[in-house]
């Protein structure tokens, strides 16, 4: 094979490598804004908001010292789980006794005239259920998040792709038709 052809042959590789890394970065980041958008809207409607402070949960946000959120609405994957684990669960366990939504449900209906441990156990399961749901916004803002980083390295590496080709490009034409490989 002569060596032109080689170098034309690889130069393609890398045009077709450099296009192929620009739309997969292109794509990740349309991940990125449409994830994040959809936790966003979705968490706004939902009306969470961090406890003031002087507020009962407040205290929460103090031993976890996370003070910097007194009163900021919940609008991110991470704040949802911030909320999620230092104020719901929180609430939730000390509610329950320690006990999971399972094992007071069970007791509940061995009792079913115990209205305080039907109580509980409504309670136990709205918590855990708004739990769950902060934690899927979470869930799906991490993968917003690797999406964007993921696009970031794709256009990097299509930086790296093009600066390669350029210079086969160049090698190319300093290559005499004669040479062989």
């Amino acid at each position: 094979m002569r060596r032109k052809t080689l170098d034309l042959l690889l130069n393609w590789v890398g045009v077709v490598l450099t296009v192929s890394f620009i739309v997969g970065g292109i794509g990740m980041l349309i991940g990125y804004s449409f994830t994040s958008n959809q936790v966003k809207s979705q968490l706004v409607e939902q009306k969470v908001f961090f406890p003031k402070s002087g507020e009962r949960d407040y205290q929460d946000l103090v031993k976890a010292n996370l003070t910097q959120y007194a009163g900021k609405q919940v609008l991110t994957g991470s704040e949802a789980q911030i909320f999620a684990d230092k104020i719901i669960a929180v609430d939730t366990l000390a509610i329950s006794g320690g006990k999971t939504y399972a094992e007071l449900s069970a007791a509940s209906l061995a009792a079913p005239s115990n209205k305080g441990l039907a109580n509980q156990v409504e309670l136990v399961f709205r918590g855990d259920t708004l739990r769950g749901l902060l934690l899927n916004a979470y869930a799906f803002g991490f993968i917003g998040v690797i999406a964007l980083y993921g696009g970031i390295g794709m256009f990097i590496a299509a930086l790296l792709m093009l600066v390669l080709t350029l210079f086969g490009v160049r090698h190319y034409k300093q290559t005499d038709p004669a040479d062989i490989v």
